[in-house]
Order: structure tokens, then sequence, then C-alpha cells
């Protein structure tokens, strides 16, 4: 038995895989990461176009990031959350100086799962109200107040157990707009309809509307240009906080610090993980506005953790928020992710099956349909694993011509780390190209 096989042999012996079937499946034994690459005990390269889980922004392996953590360690790693330590001061003073303006404090939290949760609370508590408004084709954790917060159907086999008061609405998804719209022609109906889900609920019931950044892994589904601007008009005028998750699309996924930003108006709540340690360390933070931070002053902030803060998550999330200052990986995010789009025209003038390509930044999503007229999807949403046939061969194709990358439903995700460069992105859409020309032969 080679040593790959061993490591993968006790992985499946003794432990469990998220999301997955336990027999059958194949890991990657992954040894290291170097910037957009992963390395397998056989000597095998895989090209990383998703970045991990959509989280490691910087990219794999930087060194930087280790030594910040290590330096950390060998002065305190644990201190209480009711313990102030100099590297938790010195993180919250930095992230103040990026957050959009009037947004200044944070509670450290643990993952993306904890910082919406966290979110949730702060909300009903801070309003004292306790429904939330959200959508149906977003995911927001694993956890089962943010899995119920979400639409995404791996909460529905745990569905009789969700969470209480989520109010779920339609996306504003233009490429298969709910309300048979056509962009440019329509009124927002989109928009329309979450206000009329808010009458509906009682706004007085409700304490915020949760939404992404930018849309992540229910499809990079793109926001029309003034949904947000409409939607933070609702939100005040029924004194309903606006929630934004920043767990994906933050920390120059889109190429700025925050999805949000692209939108042009400022959230009252930001919760974020991932980008902010980029996957080295599982970290997240909840950013409030100055007016709920003082809401806070004079009465108990009843939220808490006990890995709240953590000191070596502190030192990780600097050091990556240096690197990604150092390294100017905003700009080059941006740039490369035109790049990614000038590809993709030609991509699909070659590949018939390729429906729509939705990208911010390096946030990017292929969508494959059997017809471009009807758009009927290479496979359904929520499909089931024997509508998954076309799409595992192209996922299999990928994987064997050495790409590590997120393959959902019908959708080929394009978010490698914002280190990329142009040769590299060629590199990773010339395998996802052949993998793509499996799916042309089903095309109608």
């Amino acid at each position: 038995m080679s040593q790959s096989e061993e490591i993968i042999k006790n992985n499946m012996d003794y432990t469990l895989f998220s999301w997955s079937k336990q027999k059958g499946i194949a890991p990657i034994a992954v040894k290291y990461g170097k910037g957009v690459y992963l390395y397998d005990y056989d000597g095998k390269r895989y090209i990383d176009f998703s970045s991990g889980l959509m989280n490691v922004n910087i990219g794999h392996g930087d060194q930087r990031v280790t030594d910040a953590v290590m330096k950390q360690m060998q002065e305190i790693s644990y201190a209480t959350p009711s313990c102030a330590t100099k590297i938790r001061g010195e993180l919250g003073k930095k992230l103040a100086s990026i957050t959009p303006e009037g947004m200044n404090k944070a509670l450290f939290t643990v993952c993306g799962a904890t910082s919406i949760d966290n979110a949730i609370k702060l909300a009903r508590l801070y309003t004292g109200r306790h429904k939330i408004i959200a959508k149906y084709r977003a995911y927001h954790g694993a956890s089962y107040g943010s899995l119920s917060a979400g639409g995404d159907p791996r909460k529905l086999p745990a569905d009789s157990q969700q969470a209480p008061n989520f109010v779920h609405v339609e996306d504003p998804f233009c490429y298969r707009c709910p309300f048979g719209q056509t962009f440019g022609k329509c009124k927002y109906e989109c928009v329309d309809h979450v206000e009329r889900i808010i009458e509906f609920e009682g706004p007085g019931n409700v304490a915020a509307v949760l939404m992404e950044g930018e849309s992540g892994s229910s499809g990079c589904i793109k926001y029309p240009p003034e949904y947000f601007k409409k939607l933070r008009e609702i939100c005040d005028k029924h004194g309903i906080l606006l929630v934004i998750d920043e767990v994906m699309s933050g920390f120059g996924r889109t190429g700025k610090w925050f999805g949000i930003q692209n939108h042009g108006v400022i959230p009252d709540i930001i919760a974020t993980a991932k980008g902010i340690t980029s996957g080295y360390i599982p970290f997240g933070a909840v950013i409030v506005s100055d007016k709920i931070a003082a809401a806070y002053d004079d009465k108990p902030l009843m939220l808490g953790l006990t890995y709240s803060a953590h000191a070596v998550g502190c030192a990780a999330a600097l050091a990556v928020i240096k690197i990604y200052e150092d390294d100017n990986l905003f700009d080059n995010a941006a740039k490369m992710g035109k790049y990614v789009e000038e590809r993709m025209v030609e991509m699909m003038a070659k590949h018939p099956s390729i429906g729509d390509f939705r990208n911010t930044g390096l946030l990017g999503c292929i969508e494959l349909v059997k017809n471009r007229i009807t758009k009927e999807p290479m496979a359904p949403f929520n499909a089931k694993p024997d509508e998954m046939m076309i799409m595992n061969k192209v996922a299999a194709k990928i994987k064997e011509l050495g790409m590590y990358t997120f393959v959902r439903w019908n959708y080929i995700f394009i978010a490698p780390p914002l280190c990329i460069t142009k040769e590299q992105i060629d590199e990773g859409l010339a395998i996802i190209s052949q993998g793509i020309a499996i799916a042309d032969e089903y095309v109608n």
C-alpha cells in the first residue's frame, strides 16, 4: 500500500466526510500547498480553482502567516474572552480602518456559522423583534441557526428540526428570473417581492434582512445594480436591520474588502470569516454599526463564545490582512477577474453547453445547460444522484487533468486564490474547457 493509499484508508476508516456518502468517494490526499497549487503524496499537482472552499484567498503555504501564529503562541495561545490581549486590540483597530464608515467594533467568532448565528441573535436582541428575512438560494453555514437562515437544500434532511422565524424570499436571479421578467425591462419586481413579504409578516416583527454581499455557492447570482439601494430604503422605512453575510465574499474575493462595497450601501451588521484568515486558522467576526455598539455601553451584550477573540486566530487575521495590502491582492483580483471574463467570452463561443457566466472579482460560476434557448440545466437544482451523471463526468475529467474546484449541480466555480496570474488562469481554463467538452455532447 502506498503512502497516499494508507492516508486515504485511515481517513475513510476513522473519519466522516461532510455532505457525502461515506463509501465510493476518492478524496485527494493533500500533502502540501503552494500558491494556487495543491500537491498529493504521489507528487501530482492540482491547480486550486476554488481557493479550497472560497477561503484560501492569499494562496496556500504562505509562511508569513505561520511565523505570525508561532510568534503569538510563544507569548499566549489562549486567554478567556473576558481578558484583553494586545493582538485582539490591534486586529480590532485594523478592521475599523477597512470596514465601511461607521462600523468600528467587532465581536470575534470561530467561523462563518458562528458569525451568522451571533449576527442573528444580535439583530433580535437590538430590535426586540424575531423574524429574519433571507433568500432561498443562499447558504449561511451548517449550525442550526445559520442552516435555517439559508434556503440551501442541504438543510432539508434535517428540516423538521430547523430553527423558527426565518422567512425566505426569491432571489434577484436575472438569468432565471422567478418573476418572468427581462432585466432592463423589469420594474425590480424582485425588490417589491421582498417588501410584500415583509408586509405579510408584519414589519414590526422583522428584525433583519439577511443577504450575501455577493452570492456564492448558490451560483454566484448577480444582484441587479439598484437592488441593494432599494433594499436599504425598505429596511430604513421599517426600522429593519440590513445584515450582510461576507463570509465568502469578504476580504478581497470581489476585488474589495467586502462584497457589499460594490453596491454603494452601508449595512448595519457584517458577518464574516473565511478570508479574514485565508482559512489558515478557523476565525470569524461580527462587525457592527457604531449605533448598535453604543446600545451596549451600559447594558450587557448577551453573546459569547469560549474561543471568541482567540489570540492565535487574531494573529493569523492580522498577518493575512497585511499580506492583502503588501501584495496588492485586491487589485490583482479585480484585474484577473476581468481577464477571466474576457476568456469566458471565448469559452462561450466554443462550448454550446455554457448558458451563463456570472462573476465579481474572482467569485465566478459557469452554468451549464442542455439548451441555451430553453435554459434546461445540465443538472437540476438540488439534483438527485442519478441526475448528476453528466456533471459527475465533467467533474471527474477536471480532477483527472489536475484541478481541484467546486462543482455543484450544473455549476463549475471559478474562484482561485487572489494571487493567481494570467498564465495560471489560462492553465485552469484549459482544463475546464476539456471537462465542458463532455457536457457539449449532451446539448440539444
